[in-house]
This record gives C-alpha cells, structure tokens and sequence, in this order.
C-alpha cells in the first residue's frame, strides 16, 4: 500500500525481502541484500520498520543515505544482539502493563490480527496473513549489531500510537533513551503502511522536503 502510493507521487521504492527464512542469514546478510537492491538509485530514504531497525542503520552505514526514519523499530545499541533487545529494553513488563490497563489478561494469545495489525481493513488484514508470512529462522538473534556508533545520518522516528505489540509508552521511552530524541506520532497499528498509507507517505515527503 505504501510503496503504490509513492510511486503514483513519482517515487521510486525499492522493497527487498530479507531472507528471512533462510537459517545461515544473519544481519550482514540482510543487509547485503539491501545494499543489492539499492544499486545505483541516490538520493536514499531508508525507512526501517519493526525487526529491520537492526538492518536499517548497517544499511545506511555503508551507502550514502540522505535520511533514515525508524518506522516503530526496534534500536539496536552497540555491542547488543537483537534477542538481547527485549530484555535490556524492558520490553516484557512494559508490554504486560499496557495488555493490563486493556483489560487483556496476562498469557492471553490475541493472534496477530488483533496484536498486530487491529487497525489495518480486515481484508487487507487477512490478504496479508495468508500472503505475505514467512517464518523467521533464529540466526539473527544470537549475534551482536555490529556498529560502534550510530551511523552518521540524519534520523527520525515515527512511531504508531495506537500499537499493542510495541505499547506507545514503551516506546517513546525507548527512542528517548536510545536516540536521545522524542519519536513523532501517527495513528495506526504495528503496520502504520497498510492502515495508513497516504498519512504515512505525507510524513515521509515531509521529512524529505525538511532536510
């Protein structure tokens, strides 16, 4: 939905599937197959969202990007595996807090329909669990993020405040701690570029026009 509709605004989006799925990839592999499929295109947006916002600065660290925005990402912090993040965030009692104030009991499976993608038109919520799921093998889990410092790009983030799996509190805690900068808001759920991609699409040109 977002990629359509920065295209009909004369944008050209480049969309890789990671190997997700493959159990020898780890993040310098996903990386490697973004950096691939940029090729020659210049004047770069990196937009990274949910688990890519491991991919996302390594990335940017070795093409010349104009902007990276963090789209409900995770943060990596040097030195920290992506397996590490949930516990060094504090992710887990975060998220039982604000499952609690929904009056969502503690163990309770919602299913990915109403954890993460509530917001989104129910049949484009169903096209994109029956279409557009993989497995996600565990490689990358275990290894460190590599960088030692933030790359050095201009960077923005733009969380959904209407998110139960990433809880809005949780994250405007996160960003601040880790980027040192408070995240912009935008309705939506985990998948702000299927329920909201004109609103999502606006805030990235946006972005752009402001550098």
């Amino acid at each position: 939905m977002l990629a359509a509709e920065l295209r009909d605004r004369g944008h050209e989006v480049v969309a890789p599937d990671l190997p997700c799925d493959d159990e020898s990839a780890g993040l310098t592999e996903y990386t490697d197959t973004v950096v691939e499929a940029i090729g020659e295109h210049t004047g770069l947006v990196v937009v990274a969202h949910s688990f890519g916002g491991f991919t996302g600065p390594l990335v940017c660290d070795r093409v010349s990007a104009d902007l990276l925005v963090m789209l409900q990402a995770q943060v990596p912090v040097p030195g920290e595996s992506p397996g590490q993040w949930w516990d060094n965030t504090g992710y887990g009692p975060a998220r039982q807090d604000a499952d609690r104030r929904r009056g969502v009991a503690e163990g309770t499976d919602e299913g990915a329909l109403s954890l993460v993608l509530h917001d989104t038109p129910a049949d484009l919520a169903a096209e994109f669990m029956a279409e557009h799921q993989r497995t996600q093998a565990p490689t990358p889990f275990g290894k460190p993020w590599p960088l030692d410092t933030w790359p050095k790009v201009p960077t923005r983030f733009l969380m959904s405040s209407d998110d139960r799996f990433f809880p809005p509190e949780f994250m405007r805690r996160t960003v601040t701690e880790r980027l040192g900068f408070q995240p912009d808001e935008m309705p939506g759920d985990h998948c702000p570029m299927l329920g909201h991609p004109k609103e999502l699409a606006d805030r990235l040109e946006a972005y752009r026009t402001a550098l």
